[in-house]
Order: C-alpha cells, then structure tokens, then sequence
C-alpha cells in the first residue's frame, strides 16, 4: 500500500462531498497583465487593533511616507499598519467599515502628497537571516492571509508541531475572480521565491500547489518555475485538480489532496498541514528580501458595468468609489457593488470604505447578470441543500433553529463548520438566504460567548477582591495581635508600680472628700447653733430658702388635709341623709360643721404662723422651724378631732333610725347600709394621707361601733 507522500508524488486525488458547478465567468478579466491604477489623493487606513493590542505612532498633522509603521505594539497576533503612500495625516476618527454592515472603525486619514516617497527599506539575503529573524520581518511587515480571512501569516508559519506538508492554494474556485490567476501567470518566479522562504521556515517533506483545471496557463507558468527555482524537484510539485466550487476552501482542497478530513473545531496544523494562498508568498517575499510592507494587493475589477475589467494593483486604504472610478464604473438605477465573488461576497451599502488585505474582487453585476432577490418561499424540504453542502452539514435544520432564533440547538448541529459558501442558497429552489440565517446565528452565538466571558472575568475579579479584603483584615488583625502582645510585653514591667500609683491616688482621693464632709458638718452644725448670723451671709440665705420651702409643704399638707376633711363630711351627711330621711339630725350636722371649722381654723392658724412674719422667721430660725414642727401636730389633731365627731354622727344617727322605726320596717337594708357607712369611713380615712396611730385608732373605733350597731339591729328584727 502506498504511503500518503508516494500518493501524493502519483498525483493521486480523493473526492470531496458536496460542492457545486456555477458558471466561471473568468474571462471577463484575465485577458489582460496585472496593471496599475493613478495615485488617489486621499487613503483611509483602518487601524482596529488600536486600543487593545496597539497604538497609534502618528498624530494628526504629521508628514508620513510609504510603507512608514502608523502603529506600535507587541502581541502575538499582533499587525502593524503601514501608510501606502507618502502625505499628511490630517485625521484620526471613525470612519465606515469595509463590511456589510458598515459599522464605523477607528481610521487613520491620509492626504497624499503626490511623491509617493518610499520610507528607508532594508533589503536582505535570505542565507544570512535566521528562522526567528524572517518570521519577525513577516511580521513586521504585517502579512496576512490574501485568500480573504486575513489571518497573521507569522503565526502559520510558526506552528507548535512538525508540518510535513505545505499546500499553497492557487485554486480561486469562485466564479468572476482571476487575481490568483493572473499573479502566477505574471509573477510565478517570485511566487516560488516566497515558496522558499516558506520551506526553510517549516522544512516540509512535501509542497503541494494547487491549481484548478480551468487554469492551464496558471499550472504551466508555476511548473516551468519551479525548474528554474532551487527548490528539489523531488520535494515540490503542481498538481491539477479538478473545477468545482467550493474545492477553494482550506478544508475541503486539504480533503482532495490528502484524503484527510480536519476535525471539528481542529486546525490544519494538527494533522501537520499547513496552507497559504499563493498572494501570500509573494508578500512574504517582498517583506524578507526586498523590506517591502504589506501597502498593496492585486484586486479583480469585472461585471458587465465596469468599462475596463481586468486585474490592478490596488493600495490598502483606496476607496472603492475612487477605485471604481478609474475603471469606468457606470452603475445601473440599484446598482449593487459586491466585495468578492457573487457567492461568498457582499454588497457595499457605501462606497466611501477602504480596500483592505482581504479584499479580491470588486464586482458590479448588471441587471442581466444577476437576477434581483425573489421573496423567500416556504421550505418544501427537498433535501437539496443537505446534498450540496461540502460540509456535510444539515442545512434544513440549521435554517429552521437559527428562523427560530434557537442558536443554542443550531450549535448542536455544528453550525460553526458552516464555511458559508453558499451552495446552499444557491441550489434552494424556495430562494431562501439560508447563509444569512447562518451568520446572524454565529454573530449571536458569538455575542452569547463573549458576554459569558466577561462575566467570568467578572467573576474572577470579583473573587480576587474579596480574597485582597480577607487578606487585608487577617494582616490587619494580626498587626493589631502583634501590637497588643507588644504593649502587654512593655506593661509587664511597670505594671505592679502603675497600680500602686493608682491606689494611692485613690486613697489620697478619698482622704480629701472625708476631710471636706467633715469640715461641712461642722460648719453646718456652727450655722445652725448661732441664731445670731448675719442675714447676708450665703449659709443663711440657704437656711431661709429651706425655712420657705418647709413652709410651703405645711401649707399644702393642711390644704390637703381641709380638703379630705371636706370629703369626709360630705360623705357622712349624705349617708346620713340617705339612711333617715325623717330623721332629726341637726345636731349630728351641727357636730360635723363645728368639726369641719375646727380644721379650717387650725389650718388657717398654721399657715398666717408660716407667712405673716418673714423676717422673723429669717431673722430667728429656731422659731420657725418651730412652727414647722408644729403644724402638722396641730393638723393631725384637728383631723383626728374631725374624725371622732364624724363617728359620733354617724353614731346618733343610727340610734335614731332604730328607735323612731318599728319592727317591720327595719330590715336587712338598713343593716347594710350601716355597714356599707362604716366602711365608707373607713376606706375614706384610710385614703387620707395622715400617718397617725391617733387617728387610725379612732377609725377603728367608729368602725367597730357601727357594727355592733348593725348586729344590734339584726337580733332586734
């Protein structure tokens, strides 16, 4: 059985699924030689990357020249941005994308001066420069990838594996484009010059170029140069394949050639294969030998309204509408402007967006060229796309999830190896874009990715600050431990003599608020012993406030006392009168009243005793707190006087209901109303504020009385 590179050297091609036959449409422009078009007067260079992996060198208002760096950075994936021409930039803004979309870039604005003056390039001879010396000029040069996904060439070429096969794709499976065709046709020796560069980079076992078979001039013109170059014959190879589209794609001419399929989510690299577009060695050796930048491409100018198609030489940063109008565009009333093939391209909704690395083919179909879009039909699930796709994909059930906004079941059905070609679309008899479903589905899908990684970042941020709090507190408690045990360490030492010194300061302390209370007893005691001090002094000023301040608390106490005497009586006349309405009690009410004018008189004595005469009560102490004492005796006896004469009432009165009623008439009523009196009494005399045993000891007595009153009365009945 043969091995793969002996297959290989036989020629020997395996088939890929899928694919179809659309018309070529080539020789609209790959009649005439590459050419070049008139110098315009103003450039509009993209620089995305400015802000995450680069920066800006230049500013507004500075003078540049050709092929001068306008940015700085140093990443991986990182590609400096080169002015293609000499000039002023006179401004740095957002400008229009080269994309369907049209979302504005960060771009640097270039007026051309007209020179076109070369900045300082540094030619150099490819035996003297080391592998990590060519791949940084590759770099520096800011190559990428000319098929159209403008990947960094620089990290191609310096894969983490052994690469025992390098295919360099000349296919141009898409219809109307010829720019590959007519660069190995004009340039096929430098080609193989950059053809080298890439052999001693990886030192392959085998190099493959690829070239349809629509392309005879191409495969001749890249076989005779091969015999001129100083590549072994036994190690390089053309090989001829045939014309189906889309056998262009990395994956699908890596299938044909080798018979191997790259798996999901895989890259080329893995099965030691690797694939660049033949745009791609010409700049790579324009970059290494001759110190050239990236600042030009070969872009294809075809479709029936252009009046000079064929193949120029276009500077990145070139408007399309400048472009177009140095070929004769005359557009149609919704004439569409297509970047690319008629398959994988898009239209332009401005013109005013610049050429860029990628950009291949500008098309300007005409009416009868292209048919207008039809409206979108139902899906009468024929199957003819699952046929066509050269993924082997389903593309019904990609269409109906993605229709359904259902992305995260369309990524189950391996939606990202969709290489949107468009075959799909293009053999769907019911006019369906199928292949803008598909991209606005991986666009959310990507969206979706992107915002579940910021939150993880987030997240992890999150987590890091508090882990830098928690470690913060630990060293701040255990700065404060260290602290404490650092003032209980100098403590120890002193500790016995501060609280000795705290001791006595204490017992000092109190020996001085004992010495000053017995100096106020005495002087307190000296005042009061000596009538004869003098009114001014401030102890005698003391000594009258107190003096009036007893006073007015013998003034209310014998108010309140007049006033309990007052409810007392009233009490009394009303069970009396309640008791015996027919009653004579004159003498009962007379007692109370000469009760009652006995206490007011006593209280009267004793307040105008308080109050007529001040300054003697100031001016001799003794005497008024004399007074003072005494009126509340005089109260006591007064209320206790009242009290007695209340009982001897309430007394009479029940003799006099028992003897002036007969029998019948004196019933249990009566008894209880005696009883119910004397309790009356005694509870108003127990309200009454006096502390006397005097006057308890008459309560008592009343209340005794009217129940033996009472029982008398039963046994009677």
């Amino acid at each position: 059985m043969l091995t793969l590179l002996e297959q290989l050297d036989k020629g020997h091609l395996w088939r890929s699924p899928g694919g179809i036959h659309p018309p070529e449409l080539k020789t609209l422009s790959n009649q005439s030689v590459i050419s070049s078009l008139p110098l315009p007067s103003r450039f509009v260079v993209p620089v995305p990357l400015v802000g995450q992996l680069a920066i800006m060198s230049v500013k507004v208002g500075d003078h540049v020249l050709k092929g001068q760096a306008l940015t700085e950075g140093a990443g991986f994936t990182y590609l400096p941005v080169h002015a293609p021409t000499s000039g002023v930039v006179v401004a740095i803004e957002q400008h229009n994308s080269n994309h369907a979309s049209t979302l504005p870039v960060l771009s640097c604005i270039i007026e051309a001066d007209g020179l076109d003056t070369w900045c300082e390039l540094i030619p150099n001879q490819l035996e003297q420069l080391s592998k990590s010396a060519i791949l940084d000029k590759i770099k520096q040069a800011g190559i990428a990838g000319m098929g159209g996904a403008a990947f960094p060439s620089h990290v191609k070429l310096n894969p983490a594996s052994e690469i025992d096969l390098v295919i360099i794709n000349g296919v141009e499976c898409e219809p109307y484009i010829s720019a590959d065709d007519r660069l190995m046709r004009d340039y096929s020796d430098e080609i193989l010059t950059g053809i080298s560069i890439i052999h001693q980079l990886l030192n392959p076992q085998r190099i493959v170029i690829a070239i349809e078979d629509n392309k005879p001039e191409a495969a001749k013109a890249m076989q005779a140069a091969i015999t001129r170059s100083t590549l072994p014959n036994d190690i390089i190879r053309v090989t001829v394949i045939p014309t189906k589209y889309p056998s262009g794609g990395e994956k699908q001419l890596i299938q044909i050639i080798t018979g191997k399929e790259v798996p999901s989510g895989a890259i080329p690299a893995q099965l030691g294969i690797v694939m660049h577009n033949v745009g791609t060695a010409y700049a790579i050796q324009e970059a290494v030998l001759q110190g050239k930048p990236l600042i030009e491409r070969v872009v294809t100018f075809t479709g029936e309204r252009v009046g000079k198609p064929g193949n120029y030489w276009l500077r990145i940063g070139t408007t399309v509408a400048d472009a177009l109008n140095q070929v004769n565009f005359a557009p149609d009333n919704g004439q569409k402007v297509i970047v690319g093939g008629p398959m994988m391209g898009y239209a332009l909704a401005d013109l005013d967006v610049p050429i860029l690395k990628g950009t291949n083919c500008l098309l300007t179909p005409s009416q009868a060229e292209i048919a207008p879009d039809a409206d979108e039909k139902a899906c009468i699930r024929c199957g003819e796309c699952a046929v066509a796709c050269p993924a082997l994909l389903l593309p019904q059930q990609l269409f109906w999830h993605a229709k359904a906004e259902e992305y995260d079941k369309a990524a189950s059905f391996n939606l990202k190896d969709c290489i949107e070609c468009g075959c799909c679309s293009y053999v769907c008899p019911s006019d369906i874009p199928l292949v803008e479903y598909y991209r606005v589905a991986k666009s959310a899908l990507k969206n979706t990715a992107e915002e579940k990684l910021q939150a993880e970042r987030a997240k992890q941020r999150f987590e890091v600050r508090l882990q830098r709090l928690e470690d913060e507190k630990t060293a701040r408690e255990e700065k404060s431990k260290q602290a404490a045990a650092k003032r209980q360490a100098n403590m120890k030492s002193s500790d016995k003599d501060a609280v000795a010194a705290a001791m006595a300061r204490i017992a000092a302390k109190k020996a001085q608020t004992a010495d000053a209370t017995k100096d106020s007893v005495t002087t307190h005691t000296n005042i009061t012993d000596a009538p004869s001090v003098a009114v001014d002094s401030p102890d005698a000023k003391k000594t009258a406030v107190s003096a009036a301040i007893e006073r007015a608390k013998a003034k209310k106490a014998a108010i309140a006392a007049q006033s309990l005497a007052d409810k007392q009586a009233d009490v009394t006349e009303a069970t009396a009168d309640h008791s015996a309405d027919n009653i004579d009690d004159k003498k009962a009410k007379i007692a109370a009243a000469v009760a009652r004018a006995k206490a007011k008189k006593a209280g009267l004595a004793n307040e105008s005793a308080a109050t007529d005469n001040p300054a003697e009560a100031i001016n001799n102490p003794s005497a008024t707190d004399s007074s003072i004492n005494a009126a509340p005796v005089d109260d006591k006896k007064a209320k206790i006087a009242a009290a007695v004469a209340k009982a001897k009432a309430k007394k009479a009165a029940l003799a006099n209901e028992l003897t002036q009623t007969d029998e019948s008439a004196v019933s249990s009523t009566v008894v209880n109303q005696a009883i119910k009196t004397a309790s009356d009494v005694d509870m108003t005399n127990s309200e009454a504020p006096i502390d006397d045993k005097k006057a308890k000891i008459a309560a008592a007595v009343a209340k005794a009385k009217a129940k033996k009153l009472a029982n008398s009365a039963k046994q009677e009945e």
